[in-house]
């Protein structure tokens, strides 16, 4: 098949029109899968909409010719990009025109090492310079040219390394678990309502005590502080910070200060009402927390010459730009809601679109106080969740905190108005129609532009990476899929109106496999759903860590579920996740009946009641997961399953537990067997999504017999488990 035509489903080869010809060469895929395997063409008038918002015209003749000239400038190679990723002792081979032969070229080590050389390549072949034996940042100098040389290890950082800094003499890691919590529902006397960095590092203390190795977290990253109704952890306003309302104000500055700023704020009886909720108020929260931070900052400003305000002061300087743009654009947000009532930047007057415009230096200007103070609740959220990691380590996690990061952010927020050159304008992530949704799905987000990283030498992303890991001792990569390719829809267009993009897949890895192995931390990649053939195989080939969850985990050739022994080796494995039901909750069917109550139950063709057949189909799950507790030991044969009210929630934990993953993540939901899960996808107001609390404060649900008997049973349940004969991590260490 020439690269003109393309076959469609009834095997005729048929033209590619000159804007499908541009979209698959600016990586648009044309033609998808739906989820009965049936082959489906998008639109040219979709191409049309996402090529103009990649920034390729594409209206006439003209405009598609020198689209098609940009796009061929940047991939043709015919010289250096400002960035070029390699792996550690292997050739690293540049474009055909980058080099002569002859010539002579000098690489810049990070360690202060010269490596000079001379290109011996015949002409018209791809130049080659010799293998990088030190992984790192290093710049390739040719003539007057320099790029850099993103150098990365074969694999990431890896459990067996993480174990290795607590005993240097193991060569494998021991079977390990870990606790997944929801950081907002924790509770704390005290907390104000929402689940603060304090709890959570009496949390990591209190499951390493227990012989917890990590901490799995919902995602920290900046919400909106002028819109306390977007409280989405996954739909932030920057991956790039840290929610501020998760600050406890007495960690940094002490109980005393703190007590003076609830006084001065006259909030106190409000926190007590807060903290009394069953669910949480995000704005009350919200609105209370920043009148105390406000109060603590203007008392902190008072001295200058204090060893917390050295701290800050070091604090900034090291943020930097990134920092001061994200401050800046807090304070402008807020300004423009109290007087246009407007929050989206896009909507701002032109000039202050554009974070180096005049009128935003002197917006900074004439407001540097609250500019000051938004600094000023990073560095307590960076202290926070800094004392949360080094707690987990200090109490003898191998790991200690994995970092959640979201797939993308609100197109409205800081990180897309900061990085505006680097990020997509006028479309949103999803996903395209499935049998679970078939209208798709568009989340609202954005990311990366795939052109603009290859042209910035993917600095956006690297400074994402580095900020997802400096607090952690593992990442865990939303939608992991999305490296590889991203369903991209035009705002304001329905969903099943998009097209999947794709992303430099290769290149991203190295540089998550270089930032891992510079941070000392792990790499998670959730890779649920439809995954590519030899995806899986990639990630683990980089040493990443994919995702097996209990419910997804059935039979190929029946309705069963997989004994333990047959779940992969090379992933993370858990009972469910923050979008799924409970272990309670899945027994129950209560995710039937919530999804019956937000009107997402389909109609039957056999035109039975939806929620009575489901309901039924639960029911012989149940026997099946039940059989599989008995096949696998954890369940007595000569008992019955249990009832629909008395789920086997210890059962589920054990069973996961016998799984040869190298980690086992547990849900607080299920080692506290309770019945309501986090989220429920596709859902806004109807579901209390991202509202639920822990019924006691972490302090307490440790000195219960009942949760501390079951982390015993989960600690000696891993103990048991069988390992995989070979490691999953033989790399050199950098």
């Amino acid at each position: 098949m020439s690269a003109a035509t393309k076959t469609n489903s009834t095997g005729a080869a048929r033209p590619v029109s000159s804007i499908e010809a541009l979209a698959q060469r600016a990586g648009f895929e044309i033609e998808w899968q739906d989820a009965h395997k049936a082959t489906q063409r998008v639109p040219e008038t979709t191409l049309r909409i996402l090529l103009e918002k990649l920034g390729l015209p594409c209206g006439n003749a003209t405009q598609i010719k020198q689209s098609m000239a940009a796009v061929d400038a940047e991939m043709s190679g015919r010289k250096l990009p400002p960035l070029i990723t390699a792996e550690v002792d292997r050739g690293i081979a540049l474009p055909v025109s980058a080099a002569k032969q002859g010539a002579r070229y000098r690489i810049e080590l990070e360690s202060g090492e010269v490596i000079d050389g001379r290109f011996t390549s015949p002409k018209g072949e791809t130049a080659l310079l010799s293998p990088i034996a030190e992984p790192g940042y290093h710049t390739l100098v040719i003539n007057d040219h320099r790029t850099t040389l993103a150098v990365a290890p074969a694999r990431c950082y890896t459990i067996d390394d993480a174990w290795r800094t607590l005993d240097e003499d193991a060569s494998n890691a021991p079977p390990l678990w870990g606790v997944a919590a929801q950081v907002y529902g924790l509770r704390r006397n005290g907390d104000g309502g929402i689940g603060d960095f304090t709890a959570l590092a009496s949390l990591t203390t209190q499951a390493a005590k227990c012989g917890g190795h990590a901490v799995a977290i919902s995602p920290m990253h900046a919400m909106f502080s002028a819109e306390p109704n977007k409280f989405s952890p996954y739909s932030p306003s920057s991956r790039l910070f840290l929610n501020i309302a998760h600050i406890d104000p007495a960690a940094v500055l002490g109980a005393p200060a703190a007590r003076a700023a609830i006084d001065k704020a006259g909030v106190a009886k409000e926190l007590t009402e807060l903290e009394g909720l069953t669910l949480i108020d995000w704005p009350r929260a919200s609105k209370a927390r920043l009148a105390i931070l406000r109060a603590l900052f203007d008392t902190f400003s008072e001295d200058r010459d204090s060893p917390f305000a050295k701290d800050f002061a070091a604090f900034v300087d090291e943020g930097g730009r990134p920092l001061e743009d994200h401050a800046r654009f807090e304070a402008l947000q807020a300004a423009q809601i109290a007087e246009n009532r407007e929050g989206h930047w896009r909507n701002w007057p032109e000039a202050l679109r554009d974070p180096r415009s005049d009128a935003v230096r002197e917006f900074a200007a004439a407001n540097r106080r609250e500019v000051d103070f938004y600094l000023f609740t990073q560095w307590l959220a960076a202290k926070g969740l800094t004392h949360a990691q080094h707690a987990a380590r200090d109490a003898g996690m191998a790991v200690g905190l994995v970092a959640d990061l979201a797939v993308g952010c609100d197109s409205a927020g800081s990180h897309a108005w900061s990085y505006r050159e680097e990020m997509l304008t006028g479309v949103s992530v999803g996903a395209p129609p499935d049998l679970f949704n078939q209208a798709g799905q568009s989340w609202g987000l954005t990311t990366f532009s795939p052109r603009a990283m290859r042209t910035q030498g993917f600095a956006a992303f690297i400074d994402m990476l580095r900020c997802a890991f400096k607090c952690a001792g593992g990442i865990r990569i939303d939608h992991i899929l999305g490296l590889r390719r991203l369903w991209l829809v035009p705002e304001g267009e329905s969903a099943k109106d998009g097209a999947y993009l794709r992303y430099p897949l290769e290149d991203l890895l190295r540089l998550i496999a270089l930032e891992s192995w510079r941070h000392r931390a792990i790499v998670v990649g959730e890779d649920l759903g439809t995954v590519p053939p030899g995806f899986t195989e990639r990630l683990q080939e980089h040493g990443l860590l994919g995702i097996r969850v209990l419910w997804f985990e059935r039979e190929v050739d029946g309705p069963g579920f997989k004994p333990p022994r047959e779940w992969d080796s090379g992933v993370t494995a858990t009972t469910t996740t923050h979008d799924l039901p409970t272990v309670t909750g899945w027994w129950r069917g209560e995710d039937i009946v919530w999804r019956s109550k937000i009107g997402q139950t389909m109609a039957r063709a056999d035109g039975r009641d939806p929620v009575e057949a489901a309901l039924e189909e639960r029911g012989e799950d149940r026997g099946h997961l039940w059989r599989a507790f008995q096949d696998a030991g954890i369940a007595p044969d000569d008992v019955d399953a249990p009832d629909i009210d008395n789920a086997p929630v210890d059962e589920a934990l054990a069973f996961v537990a016998a799984t040869p993953a190298p980690l086992v993540t547990y849900p607080l939901e299920d080692l506290l067997a309770l019945a309501e899960q986090p989220n429920l996808p596709g859902s806004i107001d109807e579901h209390p999504n991202w509202r639920r609390r822990m019924t006691r404060p972490v302090d307490e649900l440790f000195l219960d017999d009942a949760f501390a008997d079951r982390l015993l049973a989960v600690d000696a349940a891993r103990k048991r488990s069988v390992q995989p004969n070979e490691s999953l991590s033989k790399p050199e260490t950098p």
